[in-house]
Formats: structure tokens, C-alpha cells, sequence
């Protein structure tokens, strides 16, 4: 048996350095929301774990991107993750509308901002942020650097005494989101219940 042909090699994974750049940002306590833009022009809803249409919607996500698909498709192909939050939405935020908040942060800006440059590996390499269309929103930015657990300790301990930053004013906030930018990868944390299962929250 010749064990090279019928056995794919699969290497270990390469490790990303620990201390490297997080990006802090608010843990929004809406539902997961996705506008997927395919290569042919045609646009895409869905929510955490399906599609879903104004005939068999999520809290009317698939019909406020319906009514919006003239701006959503600035956003380009692709797959644009979200949280769908605000009125009649977990935890509301007092809010009267509901909101759209993309939730890559380095690649995009507010519609009424100046794009910024995003940090590349190459420093002879200049890429800018792209802006957002006019409907949409984005995660607001808490802490950005390397000392990974203060910052998460002093972003929880602020949200905690300020309220959200995201909806000024509502003081029950859910948590933050820290994203590893080396590893590719996030972490959440709540300020009520952090160490137990979501699941166990709902039975």
C-alpha cells in the first residue's frame, strides 16, 4: 500500500502569536444577521443559521434589506455579518428603530466619516477603509491594542458604569466582542452570567 497516494499529508496549523493587535468592540444583544452579495448581482439575507425572505423572515431583516437593496449593494460580493438590533430585539435599547451594525470594523466606516488606512503586514502597502452605505451601521469600537485582558477588564468595567456606547443612554449593555487580529478569531464576554452557557440561560 503506497500510504503518500491515499493518505493527504496535513500539516500542524501555524500558531498566531498571542501578544499581537485585539480589537475591542461592543457585544450587541440583538440576532445574527448576513446580506450576502454573489458574483452575478444577487443579494442574499440570512439569519445565524438559515436564509431567510420577507415570507419567512427573522424580525424583518430579509424585508428592511428588500426595502434597502439599492444601498446594500455598495457593500460589493461578498459575505457582510452583522447583529440586527433595537425595537422589539432582546434587549430593545430603547430604541424606536431597528439597526444594521456590520461587525468588521477595520474594514468600514460610517457613511458620513473619512475613510482611514487599515494596517497591513507591508508598511509600502496603503489600503483604506471602505464606506458604508447610508443604512447601515457598525459596531462601535471600545479598545484597540495588545494588552489583551486589561484592556477587556477596563472596556467591561466602562460599559458597566456608562452604558452602551452603541445606544447612548441605555445602561444594561450585554458585553464586548474581543477579535485577535493575528489569530483571526473572537471572544466574548458578558457582564451578567459570563461563565455560564447561553443555553442553560434559556431552560
Amino acid at each position: 500500500m503506497n500510504t503518500t497516494t491515499e493518505h493527504a499529508f496535513t500539516p500542524f496549523p501555524k500558531l498566531a502569536r498571542l501578544q499581537r493587535e485585539v480589537i475591542i468592540s461592543e457585544k450587541i444583544d440583538g440576532t445574527n444577521a448576513q446580506i450576502h452579495i454573489t458574483d452575478d448581482g444577487r443579494m442574499l439575507t440570512g439569519s445565524r443559521t438559515r436564509w431567510i425572505t420577507p415570507e419567512d423572515d427573522n424580525f424583518g431583516f430579509a424585508a428592511w434589506a428588500r426595502d434597502n437593496k439599492d444601498e446594500l449593494m455598495q457593500l460589493g460580493p461578498g459575505r457582510h455579518f452583522g447583529e440586527w438590533w433595537g425595537r422589539g430585539i432582546q434587549r430593545n435599547y430603547g430604541l424606536d428603530e431597528r439597526r444594521f451594525s456590520l461587525f468588521n470594523v477595520s474594514r468600514w466606516c460610517l457613511h458620513n466619516e473619512e475613510p482611514k488606512p487599515i494596517p497591513t503586514a507591508d508598511p509600502r502597502i496603503v489600503k483604506m477603509q471602505d464606506v458604508l452605505p447610508a443604512c447601515c451601521h457598525v459596531v462601535p469600537i471600545l479598545r484597540r491594542g495588545i494588552n489583551i485582558t486589561t484592556m477587556a477588564d477596563s472596556a467591561l468595567y466602562e460599559l458597566k458604569q456608562r452604558g452602551s456606547v452603541a445606544a447612548p443612554g441605555f445602561m444594561n449593555p450585554e458585553g464586548i466582542v474581543v477579535f485577535h487580529v493575528a489569530g483571526n478569531v473572537g471572544f466574548k464576554m458578558t457582564l451578567d452570567n459570563d461563565g455560564v452557557p447561553k443555553s442553560s440561560l434559556k431552560s
